[in-house]
């Protein structure tokens, strides 16, 4: 004996039909959109948290160090390359290098810029500023990122 089923119960066992699938895709486009917009957003914010880490932590111990031995701070001229290659002027006192980097380069921020040093800062008076010029790679604007 075979029962006979309703026809709507056999139509929903063939799959999904062709409305469901478009809405499912229109959907999944709509999220991916969504994401692909706020990329930069969500990039960005990373960048911005590596420059703060480096700027406010990186090199404070290897500056410290440098005054130890030096008896100063960098000047702005001699900047962070000091901590790498001795400046001419205090070779005999130098006990670097200070910090190791890749080919004796000065490090660069998440915007491949090198990071910016000044001593006497303009920040803090008393002592240095270091900072990202931030994503404008302009010095001195709203979106830098400094120890201050």
């Amino acid at each position: 004996m075979t029962t006979v089923q309703p026809k709507h119960a056999r139509r929903l066992r063939k799959g999904f039909t062709l409305l469901e699938i478009l809405i499912t895709i229109a959907i999944m486009a709509l999220l991916v959109g969504v994401v692909v917009g706020n990329l930069d957003k969500f990039f960005g914010q990373g960048q911005e948290g590596s420059a703060k880490i480096f700027v406010r932590s990186s090199l404070e111990a290897p500056l410290l160090s440098f005054r130890r031995d030096l008896g100063d701070y960098p000047t702005t001229e001699q900047g962070i390359k000091a901590l790498i290659k001795a400046p001419e002027d205090k070779a005999d006192q130098w006990k670097g290098p200070y910090i190791k980097v890749p080919g004796g380069k000065a490090p660069s921020d998440p915007w491949g810029e090198p990071y910016e040093y000044r001593y006497p800062g303009t920040h803090n008076t008393d002592s240095y500023d270091l900072f990202s010029k931030g994503r404008d790679k302009q010095a001195d604007t709203p979106d830098d990122i400094g120890n201050w």
